[in-house]
């Protein structure tokens, strides 16, 4: 039996852009965390958001996000993207990417993948619950993360 292991790349490698909100009010923010699997008998994407996030707004007020993957040529805008609030920058304006309507929230043309996910679940990351090491690390003097798992609903091929 052979076992594809390129599905753990997805987020660490290629990147994505996580996006929540309606057409005429959105945000997307590039992410390198996540997961794919199912839970309760549907197939789910995770993700984590630092609280700090302007994008952590969205993920709260609405009910379905976006997971978009883009091809390699993107790379560099989407570091931008991650790197630069929608609160200090117009997004779409400087990225050059062209926001869709995506099931109930937004994608973008240049996607070749977008997960349409339907939120079922939110939890801060507590890091009384991590090893020291890595709570050292990752949050010392720094936001925490929530998780969020959604429901893939869709599947949308550029």
């Amino acid at each position: 039996m052979e076992f594809n292991t390129e599905i753990f790349s997805q987020f660490d490698k290629k990147w994505a852009l996580l996006t929540a909100g309606k057409e005429e009010n959105f945000n997307t923010m590039t992410i390198s965390w996540g997961g794919l699997g199912t839970l309760w008998g549907k197939p789910v994407a995770t993700v984590y958001v630092r609280t700090s996030r302007y994008t952590h707004d969205y993920m709260d007020a609405n009910e379905y996000f976006t997971i978009s993957y883009f091809p390699e040529k993107y790379k560099k805008i989407l570091g931008v993207l991650g790197s630069k609030s929608g609160r200090e920058m117009d997004k779409m304006k400087d990225s050059g990417l062209t926001a869709i309507k995506a099931g109930e929230s937004v994608s973008f043309k240049e996607a070749e993948v977008t997960l349409v996910c339907r939120k079922l679940f939110r939890q801060k990351l507590e890091e009384s619950n991590m090893p020291e090491e890595i709570a050292k690390a990752m949050y010392e003097g720094q936001a925490s993360h929530d998780m969020y798992i959604g429901e893939v609903v869709e599947i949308i091929r550029g």
